[in-house]
């Protein structure tokens, strides 16, 4: 039977795909350009929209099992719902959803919101899904890397509650693990929800001190200024976007991104070796080329 991922070509979709290969899944993958897309070999690879019902219902086709991401955009919350009812219309139960942590509490801010929605209707309409809830990627903070070394500040405003960053790679693989308990149950499993957290929740400044232990050098939080983080971001995605993404780092310092009682255990033991650390991943996209 065969495993259909949507988002296969983003950072998170790459993850899955390539964990799914190697534990020797069927992995049918979801892109708009197959041109542009290169996966591992075995990939059977189809070309279609979330949008576009024609082409879901081709790539629909022999699939038993749906990993289902969505990249924030403004249709975001009208992608999933056709895709799941079109999933539905195609006797597909075993559903892995990627959401986020807090979907159910940061209401205010549209990605979240829109997640939870999704959440709703899993739940509602009976699907068997698991329903991953990630805390922030570390990945993210690629983007400003250069700003960390180059400027000795550490730009994002995540406050001092704390966030459990968690890297792409843990979320992969315990998407691929996820996606094939469901896929070779011998019936319908039970909905569940799993936060996806880091083994340390971090504050500005303990994130500054990392760096700063990495770099062997002074780098400094750059404070909680949301609404210079929106002009920041204003640069390079559209406004709509900046000011999502401003709304959620507001709660970033009203609630954090805080793990639950047992999660890093629970994620320590389905991995069977232990969550990757911020300190590491910080020295990594720094080392020199």
């Amino acid at each position: 039977m065969t495993i259909l991922i949507t988002g296969a070509t983003g950072n998170i979709g790459r993850q899955v795909v390539q964990q799914l290969v190697k534990r020797g899944a069927d992995v049918r993958a979801l892109v708009r350009d197959p041109s542009k897309a290169s996966f591992p070999a075995g990939v059977n690879v189809v070309q279609g929209d979330l949008l576009d019902v024609d082409s879901m219902r081709l790539a629909f086709k022999g699939v038993s099992t749906l990993f289902l991401l969505n990249a924030v955009v403004p249709d975001e919350f009208t992608q999933a719902l056709m895709t799941l009812n079109l999933a539905r219309e195609a006797g597909i139960d075993r559903i892995v959803y990627l959401s986020v942590i807090h979907s159910d509490k940061y209401l205010n801010v549209p990605h979240f919101a829109g997640k939870f929605g999704v959440e709703r209707m899993l739940e509602q309409m009976g699907f068997g899904a698991t329903i991953l809830r990630p805390a922030y990627f570390m990945d993210n903070e690629r983007t400003i890397k250069d700003v960390v070394t180059g400027y000795g500040v550490y730009p994002m405003p995540i406050g001092s509650k704390g966030l459990a960053m968690i890297d792409a790679r843990d979320i992969g693989e315990i998407a691929a693990i996820e996606l094939l308990r469901r896929e070779r149950a011998s019936g319908p499993l039970p909905l569940e929800r799993i936060n996806l957290v880091g083994p340390d929740t971090l504050t500005g400044d303990t994130v500054a001190a990392i760096w700063s232990g990495v770099l062997n050098r002074p780098i400094s939080y750059g404070g909680d200024d949301t609404a210079g983080f929106e002009k920041n971001l204003r640069n390079f995605m559209p406004a709509w976007m900046a000011y999502d993404m401003r709304l959620m780092s507001e709660r970033f310092l009203t609630e954090g991104m805080v793990p639950e009682a047992g999660d890093v255990e629970r994620l320590t033991k389905l991995l069977g070796r232990p969550l990757r650390s911020y300190r590491d991943f910080a020295a990594e996209i720094s080392a020199p080329a």
